[in-house]
């Protein structure tokens, strides 16, 4: 067994990091064992890292099964407020779809208005955004791909996607370093580039690229985690327009507040 294999091991054996996807913990654990003195210090790095990037945003143990209850019970009740108001419970526990909760009426209306039919979507870097879908003007027929690094996180989205009967499939990807392939009509790539640029600065704009969709959504947090401005704003949108610069993409920016957003149409 060679460095990395048992700095994969080491990782996936622990409770916290057990579910990450092992191609996102090989491609963290490279890096760091070119850097560090040992073994011991390139997982500890990894772990760092990983949750950096990922363990930072959910409220610690996720209720999967008890919210999968009540999406079932909503969904079987026929009760479509009741629908809603499991899906917004459930969000409440990511810190993402938390933070978009009091926009959530107007985010995606706002953001998607006087796009042509969305068919295909494609979301990036998903956590529980998913679960936003009874709030999306798509497609009655919608084709939704939902991509994320945790293997229980895509579990539960499956289990959800059959509850809502939305068609399409959640998958566990290393979004860095494998970018879909699928073509689609719409992508979101909502509040994860920070999160991807902290595993490789040049990432984002490979992703960006290599997305194979008409027309692309970013979002940026406005505020840390523990609330601070620390002018968030001002850098994303920065570097929002470093990507795109010398692009032939049309771009739409939305100020919500609580989140910039920008709208790519390639």
């Amino acid at each position: 067994m060679d460095e990395l294999d048992k700095l994969a091991e080491a990782v996936l054996k622990s409770p916290k990091y057990r579910n990450v996807c092992e191609d996102v913990v090989r491609n963290i654990g490279s890096r760091e064992l070119a850097t560090r003195r040992n073994l011991k210090e390139a997982v500890k790095a990894t772990k760092n890292k990983l949750h950096q990037v990922g363990g930072a945003y959910s409220d610690g143990r996720m209720a999967y099964a008890r919210w999968l209850y009540e999406l079932r019970e909503a969904a079987d009740s026929g009760d479509r407020a009741a629908f809603r108001r499991a899906c917004r419970e459930a969000m409440k526990h990511h810190s993402s779809t938390r933070e978009r909760l009091g926009i959530l009426e107007q985010f995606y209306a706002v953001t998607l208005a006087g796009l042509p039919a969305i068919r295909t979507v494609l979301d990036i870097a998903c956590g529980l955004n998913p679960l936003a879908i009874p709030w999306m003007p798509l497609d009655r027929g919608v084709q939704y791909y939902a991509y994320d690094m945790y293997v229980d996180m895509v579990g539960f989205l499956k289990d959800f996607m059959r509850i809502a009967s939305v068609q399409g499939q959640a998958e566990t990807r290393d979004v860095a370093h494998f970018p879909p392939e699928r073509r689609a009509d719409l992508a979101f790539v909502l509040k994860s580039l920070p999160c991807i640029e902290r595993l490789d600065k040049s990432a984002s704009i490979r992703l960006l690229e290599a997305i194979n969709a008409e027309h692309i959504l970013i979002s940026f947090p406005v505020r840390s985690l523990g609330g601070r401005d620390k002018k968030m704003a001002e850098n994303y949108e920065g570097r929002f327009w470093e990507l795109v610069a010398g692009k032939r993409w049309s771009t739409r920016r939305f100020d919500f507040g609580t989140e910039l957003a920008f709208l790519i149409s390639k």
